[in-house]
């Protein structure tokens, strides 16, 4: 399985991008990118849209979208990664939008229920994964889930 350095190789590599739009998780993903110098390289900008409002502003989400599924929903996660992909002008970009608890769950979105946007300049994909343990485990474990779809889909 790739790691972090791994992806940084792959994309230097390849010339190629990747930005980010998140929610729950508060910035922590491109905390994370930045982590490594030389990040700039690769890693030009992110979003951290928390509120609908901020979704639909900066990242073009439609109102529609939000008021049929939901903030966390594929269709939202799809919409915030193809955002942030077009601003940003990049090959990749990853959204995360979900309920990090303790409380904000549901019977159909319980807490811990997050989902995940990969666009690229040919398509766009959503995942939706449910992750156990308080908010920061929600949270860090929607991160490595994101690095790992990002490392799954430069290995394909």
């Amino acid at each position: 399985m790739m790691n972090l350095q791994n992806i940084a190789e792959r994309l230097m590599a390849t010339g190629k991008s990747v930005s980010c739009a998140e929610s729950c998780t508060g910035g922590l993903l491109a905390a994370e990118f930045t982590r490594l110098p030389g990040s700039s390289a690769w890693f030009h900008m992110s979003w951290v849209t928390y509120s609908n409002e901020a979704k639909q502003r900066l990242l073009g989400v439609l109102p529609h979208t939000l008021e049929t599924h939901g903030a966390v929903s594929e269709e939202t996660v799809r919409e915030m990664a193809d955002g942030a992909l077009r601003l940003a002008n990049a090959d990749y970009a990853l959204s995360i939008s979900g309920i990090a608890g303790p409380d904000g769950g549901s019977a159909q979105k319980p807490v811990g229920t997050v989902c995940f946007g990969l666009a690229t300049r040919q398509t766009s994909f959503a995942r939706r994964m449910h992750f156990t343990g308080d908010r920061d485990a929600v949270r860090a474990q929607a991160v490595a889930f994101a690095l790992q779809w990002l490392a799954q889909e430069l290995a394909d």
